[in-house]
Parts: C-alpha cells; structure tokens; sequence
C-alpha cells in the first residue's frame, strides 16, 4: 500500500469564541509521517480502561460528554484503533507497525477534554477514522480560538477503520491554546501519541518529503497570517 503524502496549506479560521470574539489562524500538515523531534510526547498508556479519565504526564485526560474512554483493541461499531505506519510511534514507546495494541482515547459520541498544565501553541496526534463529523476544538480559558474537522485534515474523510483512514496530523495555532476538545456526534473519532509544544515554530521539523520544504520553511511567518484556505489530499492505493 502507498499512501501519498497531504501538501498542507494555510487554514485561516475566523472563529468566535466562547466568551468573546478571539479566533486563530491554525496550519494542519498530515501525513504518514509523524510528531517532529524535539517536543513532548503523551501515549496515554498509563490511564485506565474506561471513562474515569486522569493525568498523562502533564496532560489532564476528561470525559464529560457522552460515551467516551480510554479504550484497547476495537469495538463492531463502536471504535477500532488508529493504524501506525513509517515507525511514527517510535517517539512514543511504539516502534511497531500496524493497528495501535495499546491503549488510546475514543471520543464515542461525545468529547474528550485535554487540559495542559500551560499555554500550548502546537499539537501533533495519531488521528483515526477520520470523519467529518469529527471536530478538535482549541480553547484558551473558556474562549474557543480555533477549531478543525476532519475533513480539513482529509477531504474525503470518510470513517475509514482501516490504515487508509488514520493520519498523523500536526496543528500549529498564532493564539495560545491551554486544552483541546475532540469530539463528534457519530462513532467513531479515536486518536494517541499526542504530541505538543509551547512554540509554533517547532513543526518546521516535521518529516516530511523535500517538497514540502518551502512550506516548512514558511512556518516563521505565521503570527498574524488570516485567510481561507482549504487542505486538499489525495491518496493512491497499490
């Protein structure tokens, strides 16, 4: 199987927040590489089965909404666990290829809540079953600021539980972001290996292929970059 890699492009969100009108201009860069060298890394191994939820090294782990949890393995119409690829858990503690045998988070219908002990302006996770009703919703106190589905990660996000349908998707965001909300209001949104760092700048070192350099290289200019831009992707299959 290849799969070819997403050329990402400018996402610009004009978001209103929560409680006022702050909004992000928020990049996504997908691909079957993974998180960049360098930042802190969660794999969400030592939490409990179930919805009691808790702390992933400095990441607080919620579910306050719906039928979410810390899960393993897969669930007929439930969830099905991300597909690792190119060794992208190595920086987690999974060098293993394949469907992810550990544990990792399932929004159900409902959400997942990350809470971060401090402002985060990066975040990098295994995303699988990419939908369009999946959201990720990135919050500054009780203010959304940005906000993504699946379908800006994967046009033609279609809930595909096998590896064609997982991603390692990374965010970079001009606004400070201290939790981010998954959720979706169909089965399934299942993610691990989050990834994240107080500076934008950092996804400059995602591997990616030399075509992608001039893009990487732009990165430095994001504080202040508004517009619209849509990520477009195509896949082949051999």
């Amino acid at each position: 199987m290849i799969r070819s890699i997403l050329f990402a492009s400018t996402l610009g969100l004009a978001l209103i927040g929560a409680t006022g009108g702050a909004h992000a201009a928020l990049i996504v860069s997908a691909a079957v590489g993974g998180a960049p060298a360098g930042v802190n890394y969660v794999n969400f191994d030592n939490l409990p089965i179930g919805n009691a939820g808790g702390a992933s090294g400095p990441i607080g782990v919620s579910f306050t909404s719906g039928d979410g949890a810390v899960v393993t393995g897969a669930l007929v119409n439930r969830y099905a666990a991300p597909y690792l690829s190119n060794a992208n858990g190595t920086l987690f503690g999974d060098p293993n290829n394949g469907a992810d045998a550990t544990r990792y988070l399932s929004t159900g219908i409902g959400s997942v809540t990350l809470t971060f002990s401090s402002d985060q302006q990066y975040l990098g996770l295994l995303w699988g079953s990419l939908d369009n009703y999946n959201t990720l919703g990135f919050y500054e106190g009780l203010t959304l600021v940005g906000s993504i589905t699946g379908t800006d990660v994967w046009a033609n996000a279609n809930g595909d539980q096998g590896a064609n349908g997982t991603y390692y998707v990374n965010i970079i965001s001009d606004l400070a972001f201290d939790s981010v909300i998954a959720s979706s209001t169909n089965y399934a949104f299942e993610f691990d290996n989050v990834a994240f760092n107080s500076r934008a700048f950092i996804t400059r070192n995602v591997p990616e292929p030399a075509s992608l350099s001039l893009f990487c290289t732009g990165l430095v200019g994001l504080v202040g970059l508004m517009g619209l831009g849509r990520v477009r992707r195509r896949r082949a299959r051999t």
